[in-house]
């Protein structure tokens, strides 16, 4: 077992997965003899050649549209756009054709798919380098969205997801890639995709983030601790499927919900989510549902990019305040 970043599990996963079945490939921008712009795939190539491991043109409509060729024809295409703000001139390809083959089949054929690209802010960089798409992609009937939050959790969901019958859209929070290791086992494992994990249990308020959130949340309970009040923290994980089942169990025992997302407030996977606890355990509430999130606003270039995100200042006020209701 060695320790990794979340960067080099997911590294070890491609690796592990391409030796592991030859239709896998993996492709994008720079993805192949630079290994990617932070290096995620670095090796893969001269590994195993070029034409397992290759660079794109600068079109990401020609990235996933390519993709979903690939999946028709048999093999397992990783398709990675270079930065979050470019998914949107693949957006089309994702979601007409890559999301719909289950059903425009009946049922038939699945497209095994995997686009995977960095998400989110916190490198202080260009204009469409720092956007969180959890609701863009999530709103989709056929695609399920993936974001994890540590380097275990982060290999195990890739295998599974390059494992997955159907597309699976993966985000990588840029700004935990190296932020720290952990013990990863070296063979390959899986975690299922769809179910959250709860991070620690509590019995007085049921606290739901992802991705990088989640750092944020334990920070902002460190600055509570005094108020001795028993968080249970729930890493959600998948955005699409919604693990409910973890989510309701967790808010009748502890009567209280506060869910922290970086991205934007308004239609976002937090109003979903409390949509989500007021239909299933709203007899069980004892305060209403409450939510952190990113303002309303395109990310602030670098100087002003810090006031856009969720600090463990505002998650540890509203923990309070739905604490004290």
């Amino acid at each position: 077992m060695a320790a990794l970043t979340l960067l080099g599990a997911i590294n070890q996963a491609l690796d592990q997965k391409l030796a592991d079945d030859e239709r896998v490939v993996v492709f994008g921008e720079d993805t192949g003899f630079e290994g990617g712009v932070f290096r995620v795939t670095a090796g893969l190539q001269k590994k195993y050649g070029e034409d397992r491991v290759f660079d794109t043109p600068i079109a990401e409509a020609a990235i996933t549209g390519s993709a979903v060729g690939m999946a028709i024809n048999g093999l397992i295409p990783i398709a990675e756009i270079q930065f979050d703000g470019f998914v949107f001139p693949g957006y089309t390809e994702i979601v007409t054709h890559m999301a719909r083959y289950r059903n425009r089949t009946r049922g038939r054929y699945g497209l095994p798919i995997v686009v995977r690209f960095p998400v989110g802010g916190g490198i202080r960089a260009l204009e469409h380098h720092s956007e969180s798409l959890e609701t863009l992609l999530g709103h989709i009937p056929g695609l399920k969205v993936v974001m994890p939050s540590t380097p275990y959790d982060a290999k195990g969901l890739m295998i599974s997801a390059i494992e997955d019958p159907d597309p699976v859209i993966f985000m990588e929070p840029k700004r935990i890639y190296r932020a720290g290791k952990q013990e990863v086992p070296e063979e390959m494992y899986r975690i299922p995709i769809g179910k959250a994990k709860v991070v620690k249990k509590g019995k007085d308020m049921t606290v739901v983030a992802w991705g990088p959130i989640v750092r944020e949340v334990v920070k902002a309970m460190e600055l509570i601790k005094d108020e001795n009040i028993d968080i249970e923290l729930i890493d959600l994980r998948t955005i699409n499927p919604i693990d409910e089942e973890t989510i309701i169990n967790s808010v009748k025992k502890t009567g209280r919900f506060l869910v922290v997302q970086e991205a934007v407030k308004t239609y976002g996977p937090g109003a979903e989510l409390i949509s989500l606890v007021n239909e299933k355990a709203f007899l069980h509430l004892e305060a209403a549902p409450a939510r952190v999130t990113g303002y309303d606003i395109t990310v602030p270039l670098a100087k002003g990019e810090h006031y856009h995100f969720v600090q463990p200042e505002r998650i540890a006020a509203e923990i309070l305040k739905v604490a004290k209701f």
